[in-house]
């Protein structure tokens, strides 16, 4: 089976990458502290599931690019 991200997630994130495409990276670590600093998320587990999400979408638009 795979991973499932709920709607919220993939909302959240999508929204906070076009709003702050330059402060993102593909670094999980990294994003999880952009998240601390730019949203007011009280759960660990959702700010960590948003940040995972933004990791990936970020390794993904790279791959885009680089292949362009």
């Amino acid at each position: 089976m795979g991973k499932v991200r709920s709607a919220l997630v993939k909302r959240t994130a999508r929204r906070l990458l076009e709003e702050y495409p330059d402060k993102f990276t593909d670094s999980f670590e990294e994003n999880k502290r952009v998240l601390m600093e730019i949203a007011d998320i009280k759960s660990k587990k959702l700010r960590n599931q948003i940040a995972g999400y933004i990791a990936h979408l970020v390794k993904i638009m790279k791959r885009v690019e680089a292949s362009s």
